[in-house]
């Protein structure tokens, strides 16, 4: 078992606070990804975990002890960092089977378990090689499996693919998903990239000035969003925010209107709305349709095409604001300031009260 839970954590560094009372639970053989902008206080949060910060607040427990005043050696973790730190002077076998050295075991058994996890992570043709002879994505499968074999109960990764390039990311990313489902131990990764958070998290964790923002499974977060902040962090591209005002709500519908006088009409709303106050439409630019028969339609002007062979980006004007975004299946002929009626479903749109709260 390697269960962690998170009661109330707060740091400080000196008379700044950066995590706010964080209450979290990661259960066992869980993947949890921290995710938000740079300085939300992810990594922080890692490294209280890992022990590398002291907790000014609050109680951490794994595998249900205390380990506030743990050593990070002791508390049966094991952390990838963004970069690689690996002993140039060493062979990857060395580097790999390093700690284990440091701490003791016989030269048998560490050979034993850098070969297991070399054949995890595709390595053993590697064994001989100094980091200066290996790829980027070859050097970060070291560091993994150099963590591999302190056979741990809890992984950390600490954006451990932003030094690589975008084909390098995806089949690390693929590596990674894999290593999981093999192991199948807690693994606790951050990252600033939303894509691998909804692609290797069982839950996501999302992070705003040192808050959870919401806690929930990918597929919840993209379609529930608790707040405007959620809504435009998860999902790629990213969702479009229109500024209305209900212009009529009763039992049969609700009419928004927006800056450039258009409607919208939706189904009524549970909670009670003044006519009169100011929400935010959200649509999502994969759930936009040019021409079809959706019951929300609404003019759009193009003025940016990106065509991808696959897909087709429009960016324009609409509903009174600049840069919104269009998502379309396969190479679609749209010209650049090319007038044209957008549509979308009801049950695809969001809506978000001045506080930047969910309304429903």
């Amino acid at each position: 078992m390697a269960e962690i839970s998170l009661k109330q954590i707060i740091k400080r560094f000196a008379d700044v606070e950066t995590i706010h009372g964080v209450d979290l639970n990661i259960n066992d053989g869980e993947f949890v990804v921290f995710v938000g902008p740079s300085g939300c206080g992810k990594s922080t949060l890692l490294r209280l975990i890992a022990g590398l910060e002291e907790i000014t607040e609050g109680e951490l427990y794994i595998d249900g002890v205390r380990v506030n005043d743990i050593d990070p050696a002791e508390r049966g973790v094991a952390m990838v960092f963004q970069s690689y730190a690996l002993y140039p002077h060493m062979t990857v076998e060395e580097n790999m089977g390093f700690g284990l050295k440091m701490t003791g075991h016989d030269k048998d058994e560490i050979k034993k378990q850098v070969l297991r996890a070399a054949k995890t992570l595709h390595l053993e043709p590697l064994l001989k090689r100094k980091p200066k002879e290996l790829s980027g994505g070859q050097r970060q499968r070291v560091a993994i499996g150099r963590a591999i074999v302190r056979n741990p109960q809890v992984f950390l990764f600490d954006e451990p693919l932003s030094n690589l390039d975008a084909e390098l990311r995806v089949d690390m990313r693929l590596q990674i998903a894999k290593l999981h489902q093999e192991l199948q131990n807690t693994m606790v990764y951050v990252t600033h990239d939303q894509v691998e958070a909804m692609t290797l998290a069982d839950k996501i964790v999302v992070l705003r000035d040192g808050r959870v923002e919401q806690i929930g499974s990918p597929l919840e977060l993209y379609s529930s969003p608790q707040n405007e902040f959620v809504a435009g962090f998860i999902g790629s591209p990213k969702m479009n925010f229109i500024p209305t005002q209900i212009e009529q709500h009763n039992e049969q519908q609700l009419v928004l209107r927006t800056q450039d006088q258009q409607r919208i009409t939706l189904a009524p709303l549970k909670q009670s709305v003044d006519v009169g106050a100011n929400l935010t439409l959200g649509i999502r630019p994969e759930h936009l349709y040019i021409d079809q028969n959706k019951p929300i339609q609404f003019a759009f002007t193009s003025e940016v095409i990106e065509r991808l062979g696959n897909s087709t980006y429009l960016f324009g004007q609409t509903c009174g604001i600049d840069g919104f975004r269009v998502y379309l299946n396969g190479n679609r002929a749209v010209d650049k300031f090319q007038q044209m009626t957008l549509n979308c479903s009801p049950e695809d749109c969001h809506l978000f009260n001045e506080q930047g709260l969910r309304v429903e």
